[in-house]
């Protein structure tokens, strides 16, 4: 779906659980109904009629916007962080900037960890030992369980653990945390390869999470990022590679 401006003058809040239509869709994803009711005709957008009319979940919705971020290009990855800017709710639409929302804390590199569970537990305790998370073993549990419905590993190495739906009642803000693992562990990903940097994104509602996302994958689609990541030898040097990194994303 190509990410076009819509109308500019739609109030739009963050995501609630009351569905979508049509055109309150439309509105959010600023492209035309008529685009929104193809998708949605054809299956390929998640819906259901009621009365004979459609109905979007938004918790559908974020999933659906969240699978697409992980298939997007680079060009359709600015795109898609421009349309969830101007999506956000009054007074959010501020730039996502992932150096600040990554307390210097909240990084292990490396992280000591051999298995899957080790490294939910301790990105977790990463992520409350900034005072910001106030509960690590209830997002642990969250985080595993979307990992049990569908891993968040990439073919690049790269894992973006989060729990399905954002916790605010635990958290103080919305932040990350960041792992780098010395070798990589299995970890879920989809075709069987190991798994060595791991991003916790703790959002406080779903329009965050989305464009936190997004300018994560921008961030971890440069090979070259990569490698210096992994070659970073402690903290510091990992928190001044993202902030130099993401500076040049514009």
């Amino acid at each position: 779906m190509p990410w076009t401006p819509g109308r500019p003058d739609y109030d739009n809040s963050s995501m609630v659980d009351e569905p979508f239509d049509i055109d309150t869709l439309a509105a959010y994803l600023h492209t035309s109904p008529q685009r929104i009711s193809r998708l949605a005709d054809r299956g390929k957008l998640p819906g259901r009629k009621v009365g004979g009319r459609w109905r979007f979940a938004p918790a559908e919705v974020h999933h659906w916007l969240e699978n697409r971020i992980g298939v997007s290009d680079e060009e359709e990855l600015v795109e898609m962080e421009g349309v969830l800017s101007r999506s956000a709710e009054p007074g959010a639409e501020a730039p996502v900037v992932l150096a600040e929302l990554l307390p210097r804390e909240a990084i292990a590199v490396p992280l000591v960890a051999r298995t899957k569970n080790s490294v939910i537990t301790k990105m977790t305790e990463l992520a409350a030992g900034t005072g910001l998370l106030w509960d690590a073993q209830q997002m642990a549990e969250a985080v595993r369980v979307r990992e049990e419905m569908h891993p968040t590993a990439l073919d690049i190495g790269v894992a973006l653990l989060h729990p399905r739906r954002p916790m605010p009642s635990i958290l103080g803000q919305s932040l990350l945390a960041l792992g780098v693992t010395p070798s990589g562990i299995p970890f879920g990903g989809t075709r069987g390869g190991l798994t060595d940097v791991f991003f916790l994104i703790c959002s406080e509602n779903d329009q965050r999470h989305l464009r936190i996302l997004a300018r994560i994958s921008r961030l971890i689609g440069d090979s070259a990022f990569l490698a210096a990541l992994r070659a970073a030898p402690d903290a510091q040097a990992a928190h001044e590679l993202i902030a130099e990194h993401e500076a040049k994303l514009g």
